[in-house]
């Protein structure tokens, strides 16, 4: 697929963002490639934060809307005090835009759609912008459009933006990494019989399981690993159910758990991971290099079946591994199918995660400096929406950034791996909590 561009020329650009005081744009929708369609533009701009939308007329001018809060049709009308209209004309270059506010207090747009009441956008579903000049937004129409309401293009794009201050607090330092790896190395299940806690990724086809634990093995080797099988392609890439073992390593003499890896969630009848062994890897019943097949779940005859498993051999934590920029993507069956695991796993009392990954690829703020991914507008966007999308709490939604293209390991990288990590233990420990025994639990 052709990457989607900008119709903006680089002194349009500049000229916008310094109307928007931010140099960072991320398109997002485009009516010539999506359609001049409303449901399309929801699809691809709804919870997105700060947005600006910009049409582009034959006579020059390019004008459009700002707005620092959500669409998400509810049908209500939206305050908001930062929102504005704009203008400016390549024929006619002027030092300052046109720059239009509301001139009620109550009504900024109507979110379900690019409705400014004086602008409205994608009307009817045509490439016609409606216009009514005495409305909220006062403004000349010969100074906004040159009353040329036909439009050459439309785009949506995301203002990105850093919050004032970070919504977790991460130290970025050397004597923190070595903290954690202390804390990893140092964590052990509170029952006896249990060595390490199994840890299980499940994720659509792409999301990153499979460099999850590459990555986390990097942090312990020193250098980037890549063991298990990962890559790009329609359909999984895992089709064995594999645990991986990771060796101490970075001065760590123990490696408290063990990661799970399974065949990726796909849409199909007969594809992807099955529930019914899905079921069975949270029981402990699969063994380590089961090939999957897709159209029978695994039967107690197989050789691979373990029919009698103990505490070290079941699931204690499920790791959901959802890539960040596809969030918004992901298909109505594919967020059942998420339901339907999630409803499994709760039936077997075993505690829950989210790693939201490649978040550098979501946001370029956080692509220019991963310190930034607790500050981005959008990472903290993404993480609500899954929150409120897989029925998780907020503080169970974990981004990382695995390594994919780099040659040697990153000390950011590694500490907000190593975060996750301590996380997922963490939550790992409540399973053993759940099932508290005195004769059991360790001295």
């Amino acid at each position: 697929m052709s990457t989607i561009t900008s119709s903006l020329t680089k002194w349009q650009k500049k000229k916008l963002c310094s109307l928007l005081s931010h140099d960072r744009l991320s398109l997002l929708f485009k009516a010539s490639v999506h359609g001049y369609n409303a449901s399309t533009f929801h699809q691809k701009c709804n919870t997105q934060g700060p947005t600006v939308i910009v049409a582009y007329n034959k006579s020059g001018y390019v004008f459009g809307a700002f707005t620092c809060k959500d669409y998400g049709q509810t049908g209500q009308n939206v305050v908001d005090d930062k929102a504005f209209l704009f203008s400016f004309n390549d024929k006619e270059v002027k030092e300052a835009p046109l720059r239009v506010f509301s001139g009620n207090p109550q009504y900024a747009f109507t979110d379900t759609g690019p409705n400014f009441d004086s602008l409205r956008f994608l009307h009817n579903n045509t490439a016609t912008v409606y216009s009514n000049h005495a409305a909220t937004y006062i403004f000349e129409p010969q100074q906004m459009h040159g009353n040329d309401l036909q439009l050459t293009e439309c785009e949506v794009y995301r203002v990105e933006g850093l919050l004032e201050k970070p919504w977790r607090n991460v130290q970025w330092n050397s004597e923190r990494r070595k903290a954690l790896l202390s804390i990893i190395s140092g964590w052990k299940p509170s029952v006896s019989s249990v060595k390490q806690a199994r840890i299980l990724l499940v994720g659509h086809v792409g999301a990153g399981k499979s460099s999850f634990f590459n990555s986390i093995n990097s942090v312990f080797k020193g250098y980037v690993s890549s063991q298990a099988n990962t890559g790009t392609a329609g359909t999984s890439l895992t089709t064995q159910f594999r645990t991986y073992h990771i060796k101490p390593g970075s001065g760590v003499s123990h490696v408290p758990f063990a990661l799970c890896d399974s065949m990726g969630l796909e849409e199909g009848l007969n594809s992807g991971l099955d529930v019914d062994d899905f079921a069975s890897i949270l029981k402990g019943h699969i063994q380590d290099r089961y090939q999957f097949n897709p159209s029978m779940p695994i039967q107690p005859e197989s050789p691979h079946f373990h029919k009698s498993p103990g505490l070290k051999d079941k699931i204690h934590c499920v790791v959901y591994v959802i890539d960040t920029s596809k969030i918004k993507l992901l298909s109505d069956k594919m967020n059942d199918k998420f339901a339907v695991f999630r409803n499994k796993t709760n039936q077997l009392g075993i505690p829950q995660l989210v790693l939201l990954t490649k978040v550098d690829e979501g946001c370029p703020l956080v692509a220019e400096d991963l310190k930034n991914v607790y500050q981005s507008h959008y990472i903290n966007k993404m993480v609500q929406e899954v929150s409120a999308q897989l029925g998780v709490s907020l503080s169970a939604v974990i981004p990382v950034k695995n390594y994919s293209q780099e040659l040697e390991i990153d000390p950011q990288t590694d500490i907000l791996l190593l975060n996750a990590v301590v996380q997922i233990l963490r939550t790992a420990e409540g399973f053993f909590d759940d099932l508290y025994n005195p004769e059991e639990r360790s001295e």
